[in-house]
């Protein structure tokens, strides 16, 4: 094989490598309703089991962020190729409480070691002829792959036997395909001679502030979206919708990444100016049909706000760490950017819990519309920010 074309299927290889494990993140959204039924949970467990994940990956962010440039790139995408085989053994395991909350732990590391290290790692190793698209297509890898998760796993669920089981043995199939692929990947980190591992300080430096802010309280009325779709998708099918077919779950969560994924593409196409509160902006209206969605139980509505929010979260996201990044001091901005994707993971959990209990409180329509409410409100402060900001530079 000519030594172009090796290296562009290495290159797709690791990339498709990034698809496996993220997918393997959101196996399970479509199955909430059949652990439900089976294990008696409530939906508040429900919401605890899925923000469980957010656990491991600041965890992993945290502790492991910087381990790639000191350990290599190889190890580090291998070790997140372990924890996501063991958290798919953790749910083929199943049966209760504990090996679901382990198996979305191990979950969450896995993402946090892949969310970094393998972005950087599609991008070292993209010939010459993909080096213009590389930074998009490992973002394509990566929320490709946390929006087909909930599609692959819902079709199986619903036209094939095994429902809780036969998409994590696939998915263990799967990763096995992807550790032979990171083998026959080159490294591509220049470790030290001695490496220095070190947990990863979470600091804002005064200067950055002013931009980090409206930017973190956007990415996290975003992030809150993504936990409100993955955890709570289903019982809104469910409970208000009336729709039980898991496959029909699973495309309305895909919708709403492969939105985002065209929103955070697509930015760079807007005034640099106007990115992020377009981002804000369309976060509201999405959220806003998914309000009307819940209040009216239509689907229609439901997989408008899917589509139209996913495009704000991912404008939004791409446009606020763009912004952060670019006032951050070279040697802090591993740190800024650590703490920003703190601030984002923490609002894929807390929130999702706080409807979890709202729900088994005062019923799910009333905890869908609180927590739009909440999420509109946190975009349009971001918005107002923006603008305030922007009258007092001006």
């Amino acid at each position: 094989m000519p030594e172009a074309d090796r290296s562009a299927s290495v290159f797709f290889a690791v990339a498709l490598t990034f698809v496996v494990t993220m997918m393997g993140t959101t196996l399970p959204t479509p199955l909430y309703p059949i652990y439900q039924d089976q294990l008696g949970f409530s939906q508040l467990i429900i919401t605890v089991i899925f923000a469980a994940y957010a656990v491991g990956v600041i965890g992993a962010l945290i502790v492991t962020g910087s381990w790639s440039d000191q350990i290599g790139r190889r190890p580090m995408l291998l070790a997140g190729l372990a924890f996501s085989a063991a958290s798919a053994c953790a749910f083929l395991w199943g049966g209760g409480l504990a090996p679901l909350l382990i198996g979305r732990v191990l979950s969450g590391i896995s993402a946090g070691i892949f969310t970094g290290t393998a972005t950087v790692a599609v991008v070292e190793l993209a010939p010459a002829a993909w080096a213009g698209s590389a930074t998009l297509i490992a973002t394509a890898a990566n929320m490709g792959g946390l929006g087909f998760g909930p599609l692959f796993a819902g079709v199986l669920a619903q036209y094939l036997p095994a429902p809780l089981a036969l998409c994590f043995i696939v998915d263990l199939l799967l990763i096995a395909c992807a550790v032979v692929a990171v083998m026959r990947a080159p490294e591509t980190a220049h470790r030290p001679e001695r490496a220095r591992l070190r947990i990863q300080s979470l600091r804002v430096p005064a200067p950055v502030r002013g931009v980090f802010v409206p930017a973190a309280i956007a990415g996290f009325a975003g992030f809150a979206v993504l936990g409100l779709f993955t955890a709570i998708a289903p019982a809104f099918m469910g409970e208000i919708l009336g729709y039980s077919n898991h496959a029909l779950t699973g495309a309305v969560v895909f919708a709403l990444f492969i939105a985002s994924t065209l929103g955070q593409t697509g930015q760079s196409r807007l005034p640099e100016s106007w990115r992020l509160p377009m981002g804000c902006a369309g976060l509201i209206a999405g959220i806003g049909l998914v309000a009307s969605a819940v209040l009216g139980s239509s689907l229609t509505l439901l997989v408008c706000g899917a589509l139209v929010a996913g495009v704000g979260q991912g404008v939004a996201f791409r446009a606020g760490m763009g912004a952060v990044t670019a006032v951050s001091p070279a040697a802090r901005r591993g740190e800024v950017a650590s703490t920003f994707f703190v601030v984002l993971y923490i609002a894929i959990s807390i929130p999702v819990v706080g409807i979890g209990v709202a729900a088994d409180t005062i019923g799910l329509r009333a905890a869908g519309i609180g927590f739009s409410i909440a999420v509109a409100g946190l975009a349009a402060t971001a918005l107002v920010s923006l603008v305030i900001r922007r009258r007092a530079i001006a």
